[in-house]
């Protein structure tokens, strides 16, 4: 599988990332979807300290312990759990990162980090203190780059001039189209990458068609306007072998910001149509213009 460069760091990341949030709390199911994802390619695996209390960094440091220098692994630190365990809170502090990396090593079972992400972010934040503490790990060699995962456009733009982020993730596909409105060039003029997440829209465009469209719609979209926009894909670009993930996946790719699509799976079938998706041809011209018109420019109506 084709890698891209993550920003100006020196990670290549597979063209598909491996969300691991999906992988459920089952070892032997949770190791089984990983190595189809070795196998198809895949060596960026994403997960975070708040998924399922900390267990899915132990299944994802446990599965790639064995290939532990060829793969990236992404974790994320901000949400911090109640003491009574049913909820967490907001913590972006120097003090509560520092501590909450040792911990994300001992579950990954490795002594360095590829990329530490904030786990969000508010403009209210104490950023300079923040952005210390990612520093300070990165002078330590605990991690080696670090990244923000955040949607907010004013908060995006403090970290890139503030800070040395090799990348974004966001939310990103084809009914969010919000990142190209306001962000995706100035990441790339500034050598930062998007890692898009969210591709497939909650499964709208896993190719389910409406199966998987909520009654209330999605973001700007009503559960009408949806369905007239499938049949619209559906009649002018899903002949001649193209499936809707296939379009979906490769609508981020088309974007020269992203360098990898993140995507969950909770089935190694799911893992291996995911990777077909990646590794079709890229979008036409035409098929690139179709799905913009067809498509809104949502925008960010807040954060800005």
């Amino acid at each position: 599988m084709e890698k891209n460069r993550l920003g100006n760091s020196n990670l290549y990341v597979s063209k598909l990332g491996l969300g691991c949030m999906s992988l459920g709390t089952d070892p032997k199911r949770a190791r089984a979807i990983i190595e189809t994802a070795l196998e198809e390619g895949v060596n960026y695996f994403d997960t975070a300290d708040l998924y399922d209390h900390g267990t899915n960094e132990k299944l994802v440091g446990g599965a790639l312990k064995n290939v532990r220098g060829e793969v990236v692994i992404a974790t994320k630190v901000g949400n911090r759990w109640n003491e009574d365990g049913k909820g967490w809170h907001w913590d972006p502090s120097k003090a509560y990162i520092k501590e909450s990396v040792k911990q994300s090593l001992k579950r990954l079972g490795t002594d360095y980090i590829d990329l530490y992400q904030l786990h969000g972010g508010t403009i209210e934040d104490p950023i300079e203190e923040t952005i210390e503490a990612f520093e300070e790990l990165k002078a330590e060699g605990v991690i080696r780059y670090y990244g923000i995962s955040s949607i907010r456009p004013n908060v995006i733009r403090e970290y890139m001039k503030k800070s040395s982020i090799v990348s974004v993730m966001m939310q990103y596909s084809l009914l969010d189209r919000r990142p190209e409105e306001t962000v995706t060039d100035l990441l790339e003029e500034n050598g930062i990458s998007i890692v898009a997440r969210g591709p497939v829209a909650k499964g709208i465009l896993s190719g389910k068609m409406m199966e998987k469209v909520p009654r209330d719609g999605y973001l700007d979209y009503t559960y009408e306007e949806i369905a007239t926009l499938l049949e619209k894909i559906k009649e002018a670009l899903l002949g001649g072998g193209r499936t809707m993930l296939e379009l979906a996946l490769q609508y981020d790719l088309a974007c020269p910001t992203v360098a990898s699509v993140v995507a969950g799976a909770s089935s190694p079938d799911q893992v291996r149509a995911n990777a077909n998706a990646v590794n079709a041809l890229p979008l036409t011209e035409r098929e690139l213009n179709l799905l913009r018109e067809i498509t809104k420019q949502n925008v960010y109506t807040a954060h800005r």
